[in-house]
């Protein structure tokens, strides 16, 4: 019997659906922009995700990093700030230190800066710039097309010499060559001795104008500020993360007089710890765009107790003759339910090719690969359902509570 009541329910309303298309269609609207913008947010983000995966495969799992502030606070106090400032800089020279424990493979110090390129005098906009030691290529996924990376003589000798991007080199010499060519950093020549294109992902698409210089020619050459300078640190393949760890503390903390009594001047960051505070801050995204996903299937949600309402009106006569004939109002109100869910989960339906067609381009046109991942779209699907139920409550009490005679006689 309860199959034979969904069956009709879902029929009466795609029925409704059929016979008032353009009201039907305003009804669900809400439904299928709230479903539409949960899928397409839930790509997007698992989308991410993954390519920060990836990244982070590439790099090496095992790998951390040295720093004068903990990256990993999403929002610090002044105090906090200044307690920070107060550790003294990670410096080159730590770097080396750590480079020679038996537990880590390289040790590469660097900091990043957003500093003015020219060439002839001829300014061009701000470019990304990672002060790096040498060997930073084989922690970055991608390769070089033209010239190659700074050797160790470059960075013992503080040269100053540039690798740039693809895009970098094409916008600035267009069709020449780069290599040997000169450019001005903070009106300092630099001499471009490699073209590095990177591999195809999320970050390279935002940030396509970069240069890598080697951390000593930075700090001698350029006015810069290498207060949040860290060191990256490779773990050997024999040794674990925490074998590396620990030898890497308590090296610095020898280094720079610490009592055993005293805590860290410095900062460890385990991948893992970056990867999670990621998450965080996509977690709040994902929950304000929930939040206004809800606005939207509210709305959709008063349009179904709309055109329910109007449906228990049109269908007076017929709840009379069902009641008459011996229908129960648990009966009626489960039929008027069944058809409520039916909508929104039509409209739902609709939302979810909404969504997977905004994923389907951003996944076609970005190196973000967006798939909704089978969850969301059960959610998706249950949210839309579950709202139809609540939404339809009202106008199926109101069919179930109908006194049949007052039905019958209704024109």
């Amino acid at each position: 019997m309860r199959i034979e009541s969904l069956q009709e329910g879902a029929r009466l309303a795609v029925e409704q659906l059929r016979a008032n298309k353009f009201r039907a269609a305003l009804t669900i609207l809400g439904i299928v922009v709230g479903v539409g913008s949960v899928m397409a947010m839930s790509a997007l983000v698992s989308g991410i995700r993954t390519s920060i995966m990836s990244e982070m495969e590439a790099i090496g799992p095992k790998n951390f990093m040295v720093t004068r502030f903990d990256w990993t606070q999403l929002s610090t106090s002044d105090e906090q700030w200044q307690e920070w400032m107060r550790n003294p800089k990670v410096t080159v020279s730590e770097a080396r230190l750590v480079a020679k424990l038996p537990t880590v493979r390289a040790a590469i110090s660097g900091f990043d800066q957003t500093l003015p390129f020219d060439i002839a005098g001829q300014p061009t906009r701000d470019v990304q710039v990672y002060a790096r030691d040498a060997g930073w290529s084989q922690f970055t996924t991608g390769t070089f097309v033209a010239g190659h990376d700074f050797l160790h003589a470059d960075v013992r000798a503080s040269a100053p010499v540039v690798v740039i991007t693809k895009h970098l080199a094409q916008e600035l010499f267009g069709g020449l060559d780069p290599i040997g060519r000169r450019v001005h950093i903070q009106g300092k020549p630099f001499r471009v001795i490699g073209v590095f294109q990177e591999s195809r992902n999320v970050f390279a698409n935002i940030i396509k104008n970069w240069a890598v210089m080697p951390t000593t020619s930075a700090v001698k050459h350029l006015d810069v500020w290498d207060g949040a300078m860290a060191i990256f640190i490779v773990t050997a393949p024999e040794a674990s993360q925490n074998q590396a760890m620990d030898q890497v503390i308590g090296a610095l903390r020898t280094t720079r007089g610490l009592r055993p009594s005293e805590p860290n001047n410095f900062f460890v960051l385990r991948q893992q710890e970056l990867v999670r505070t990621f998450n965080r801050i996509t977690n709040v995204f994902f929950v304000v765009m929930l939040a206004l996903s809800s606005v939207a299937l509210m709305v959709g949600g008063v349009g179904v107790i709309a055109i329910m309402m109007i449906a228990v009106t049109e269908r007076t006569r017929e709840i009379g003759i069902r009641k008459a004939m011996g229908a129960t109002r648990r009966e009626i109100l489960w039929q008027f339910l069944v058809e409520a869910a039916t909508l929104t989960l039509i409209g739902g339906a609709l939302g979810l090719l909404l969504g997977g067609g905004v994923a389907l381009l951003v996944h076609a046109t970005t190196p973000i690969p967006a798939r909704a991942p089978a969850t969301a779209i059960a959610a998706a699907l249950g949210m839309a359902a579950i709202a139809g139920v609540l939404f339809g409550i009202w106008p199926a009490w109101r069919a179930a509570r109908m006194d049949p005679v007052v039905a019958l006689r209704y024109e």
